[in-house]
């Protein structure tokens, strides 16, 4: 099957920008649609079947003629499309780029964001927490990029009491901590968030099975 055209989506959008008092015309220049509305500054719309790096760096390229920069795109279907349509949004919100979405059953024009210059809203909480895993991380133990496990540092302390336990046997949380310097020992071993511990008796605990293999594997923590 072939890809449908772009253009059942003009209708639609024309319909839409004349009903809000704009003039509109297809295929201006490099540009899909511009509308124009009194003194303002012209607005262009790209037209596309779906989102693609291709079409965000049209509608890039169409902002050094205008602010007022949209996409159009066909609605999404299902969950699914959903949640990946709200993603796009969200990144076109960054480049300044508005997004219109098109129902083809009926027509529906639904505008999602405007051109806006984009600012982001910090999250002091999400700082604190990066800036805590950096201090706290020994050394630089895992590659950027890597797609497999990251040695953070709550790891690197519960692998510091598992080689504790491992040649003290059952200890009490209190000595744990004095030992490796892990302040956080007696609540790491009894969260046992990587089922390395076992609790022997109250305030005492020892390895499993599982913390001894860690051990093994990594022949101590340096």
């Amino acid at each position: 099957m072939s890809t449908p055209s772009e253009t059942r989506l003009y209708a639609p959008v024309k319909a839409y920008l004349e009903a809000q008092g704009y003039s509109v015309k297809g295929e201006i220049g490099s540009a899909d649609v511009v509308a124009l509305r009194g003194d303002e500054p012209p607005l262009i719309i790209e037209l596309k079947n779906g989102f693609s790096l291709v079409l965000l760096q049209q509608a890039v390229a169409r902002q050094t003629i205008t602010d007022t920069v949209y996409v159009a795109l066909p609605r999404w279907r299902g969950m699914a499309g959903w949640r990946a349509f709200k993603g796009n949004i969200g990144l076109c919100k960054r480049l300044g780029i508005g997004v219109i979405s098109v129902r083809e059953a009926d027509g529906f024009v639904e505008v999602h964001t405007d051109p806006a210059p984009f600012r982001p809203r910090k999250s002091k909480a999400r700082k604190a927490a990066l800036l805590k895993e950096f201090a706290a991380r020994e050394g630089d133990p895992t590659k950027g990029g890597t797609n497999g496990q990251v040695m953070t540092a709550y790891r690197q302390d519960a692998r510091r009491i598992a080689d504790y336990l491992a040649h003290a046997g059952p200890s009490k949380g209190s000595d744990v901590a004095k030992a490796t310097g892990v302040a956080r020992a007696t609540g790491i071993m009894a969260d046992n968030h990587y089922g390395w511990f076992f609790r022997a008796a109250r305030g005492i605990y020892m390895l499993s099975d599982a913390a001894g293999f860690e051990v093994a594997q990594n022949g101590g923590v340096t």
